[in-house]
């Protein structure tokens, strides 16, 4: 996943120097972290090949993936997490190439503002798959629903756990085949000291 550090340095350019180092620390560590109450937007650069039928289609598509927290009470959170695909694929359907946007999928995880005793970090909650690809070749065409879900420990400088969802979906144009669709996404990051 790629995140931009102009982020970081926007924000610690508004805090006294004396704070700025355990602040930048706190910052790298709320953005390990997708159920961190802190609004950023990740960009996830893929690229993927051997496509298609023929195995010669390539694919390249940028996630552009806001996250909102929205508090509930003194205890909980809901973290809004959106995944907009945007797509340029050569060869996946042979003879074609098609640019746009994919189909958006919309998560919402409940979680508690504090961690376990032991220090875990979680979220639950639902996953929605909508239809809004912009060619017929970047999108199911069907509407997705299904659970999802978010573990996570930071000890230290180290933050590791696994987000998962799973999406089934049926509604939508009758000729698609229907969804099921299984994503899990274990990570591991280290925040390296600042000098």
């Amino acid at each position: 996943m790629l995140r931009t550090s102009a982020v970081i340095a926007g924000v610690l350019s508004l805090l006294p120097p004396a704070s700025r180092a355990e602040d930048a620390s706190d910052l790298a560590k709320k953005l390990s972290n997708p159920v961190a109450a802190l609004i950023s937007v990740p960009l996830q650069l893929n690229y993927d090949s051997h496509y298609g039928t023929a195995e010669s289609g390539h694919k390249t598509y940028l996630n552009v993936q806001p996250v909102v927290p929205i508090t509930l009470n003194a205890e909980w959170n809901v973290i809004s997490r959106t995944i907009l695909p945007i797509v340029s694929q050569d060869g996946v359907v042979p003879g074609s190439d098609e640019s746009g946007i994919g189909d958006i999928v919309q998560s919402f995880f409940f979680s508690p503002k504090a961690p376990t005793t032991g220090g875990i970090v979680w979220g639950v909650g639902p996953v929605f798959m909508l239809p809004t690809g912009s060619d017929d070749h970047l999108s199911a065409r069907k509407w997705g629903l299904g659970p999802t879900a978010v573990v996570l420990k930071q000890n230290g400088p180290w933050t590791v756990g696994g987000l998962a969802n799973l999406i089934w979906g049926q509604g939508g144009e009758g000729d698609r085949p229907d969804v099921s669709a299984t994503f899990l996404q274990p990570f591991v990051s280290y925040t390296t000291p600042t000098a």
